[in-house]
């Protein structure tokens, strides 16, 4: 069941869940460019492009596409990669350390062992300002990020 925890900080947004898949499929979901693009959107959404270079200052891009069709995409890098256990990724820059025109946010996401088959799931999404986490909090982070954890289930599960 998902806990949308409080945090300390005006410009963090928390989600902690303990997921029925076990903590490599869900590590793989999180890093395979084809099971990202099963999951990471919420339907209605969808996600047409996943590309990676997963190592500190490798480059992401994921293309997401609205009901309408429109296309969305965003690019970042990653700041710290602990296989099967932290990806921490931003938006601050591009590829090659390329600054962003306007940082938003930095995701850092955390996985534990919860028992047999069971992960312990946590992403904690820091924003650059308190406006910005109301934005991104008003854009729909609980449900929508709810929904994803959700799909990122199904998906690992069926690996």
């Amino acid at each position: 069941m998902p806990t949308d925890t409080p945090t300390d900080d005006d410009r963090d947004l928390l989600l902690v869940r303990e997921l029925a898949a076990p903590r490599d499929a869900v590590w793989r979901c999180w890093t395979e460019p084809e099971l990202l693009k099963r999951w990471f959107t919420p339907a209605p959404w969808s996600t047409t492009r996943f590309d990676r270079d997963l190592r500190p200052g490798g480059g992401s891009t994921v293309t997401m596409r609205s009901p309408d069709g429109e296309e969305f995409t965003h690019r970042g890098v990653y700041l710290e990669v602990v296989p099967g256990e932290r990806l921490v990724f931003t938006d601050a820059y591009r590829a090659g350390w390329e600054p962003a025109d306007k940082p938003f946010m930095t995701a850092v996401i955390t996985l534990a062992d919860a028992g047999p088959g069971r992960t312990l799931y946590t992403a904690r999404v820091r924003h650059w300002t308190a406006e910005d986490r109301k934005r991104h909090e008003d854009m729909g982070f609980h449900p929508g990020w709810n929904k994803a954890a959700d799909q990122l289930v199904d998906t690992a599960r069926s690996l």
